[in-house]
């Protein structure tokens, strides 16, 4: 298996967090030098081949796979057809989580919801039903995300002030943030009720 290869793999596993040259040496024990012809070799590849859907970008020296911008309309029109509207119990929390407490990294999503969160978030991108609204000044610089107009217009609210308040939650029940989206009885045929965590 070739560098090249392995590198094509982890990146897809990091997803939109990305992975810096030296992680990447790092996992795969070599030197940074072959990491950087492997990396470049990638991205010509992928960008010259016009039967590929993706293409390899750098941002703040964190390198990710991305859709080519000749399918964002696709993209969009498929994220919101009717045959993939269906949402899990676990995205409908992570979309609760984001939605109460924005900006908010993806750490700060799974540290609420005790799992990793990355492919929910992942969805509900795609979905656009969450954005990316900056950057935290740390060390990774990790993504802030926040609601889209999209899902304000969905669900019909004004502002974010008329979301259900947290304390509307009935004490002593296992009532959860996914729960606050039946309180108010929004269009909750949007979601299903399985209780499986998707990661």
């Amino acid at each position: 298996m070739t560098i090249k290869m392995q590198i094509h793999g982890l990146l897809f596993v990091a997803g939109e967090d990305g992975v810096s040259r030296e992680e990447l040496a790092q996992v795969l024990a070599v030197d940074l030098e072959s990491i950087s012809n492997a990396l470049q070799q990638l991205q010509i590849e992928l960008q010259e081949n016009p039967e590929s859907p993706i293409e390899l970008v750098n941002y703040n020296q964190r390198y990710r796979l991305v859709t080519k911008k000749e399918l964002e309309s696709v993209l969009v029109d498929f994220a919101r057809s009717p045959f993939v509207t269906q949402l899990s119990r676990s995205a409908v929390e992570t979309l609760a989580i984001i939605a109460y407490r924005q900006p908010i990294t993806r750490m700060g999503v799974d540290q609420i919801r005790g799992v990793n969160s990355a492919a929910m978030i992942q969805r509900l991108q795609s979905r656009d039903l969450i954005k990316e609204v900056g950057r935290v000044e740390s060390p990774g610089r990790p993504i802030l995300y926040a609601v889209t107009d999209y899902f304000m217009d969905y669900f019909g609210l004004k502002s974010l002030n008329d979301l259900p308040e947290i304390q509307e939650l009935p004490l002593n029940s296992e009532a959860s943030y996914s729960d606050l989206f039946n309180i108010k009885e929004w269009q909750v045929d949007f979601f299903d009720e399985e209780n499986e965590y998707e990661n």
